[in-house]
């Protein structure tokens, strides 16, 4: 049996919310998607992308509960170069999203910075470095 990725989904507690975090990364969400209970999106390569809302997963799942005490999923997005991710970030943090760590030169050769989305969950922001 092989198994391929195919899609990342996301619950969330507002969807328009969500989308519009999302849209500020380049997202190409259409703006009727913000009062749908699932919507998805196809990215560069293939892979999708889901949001559905507590209340649609409830709608299966009526004992599903958030994860407690830190985000159990990180989503990472390169941008061409440093100054990039340095706006990115700065844009977000400005616009009220959490920053969770402000850029750096990491280690391993890389600007990163990471934000969070509207629902906590962690954003990676990054581009090779130079």
């Amino acid at each position: 049996m092989e198994a391929q990725l195919d899609v990342i989904g996301l619950v969330v507690e507002d969807m328009a919310r969500s989308l519009a975090f999302y849209r500020r990364l380049g997202l190409k969400l259409p703006p009727e998607a913000d009062g749908e209970p699932h919507i998805e999106t196809v990215l560069p390569g293939g892979l999708r992308l889901a949001w559905d809302t507590v209340e649609t997963i409830h709608s299966f799942d009526p004992d599903w509960r958030p994860p407690s005490g830190g985000h159990r999923v990180s989503l990472a997005f390169r941008f061409g170069g440093p100054a990039e991710v340095d706006a990115a970030y700065d844009e977000l943090v400005s616009l009220g999203y959490r920053g969770a760590k402000k850029p750096w030169d990491a280690f391993w050769g890389q600007r990163y910075a990471v934000v969070h989305d509207p629902d906590g969950n962690a954003v990676d922001l990054f581009s090779p470095n130079g």
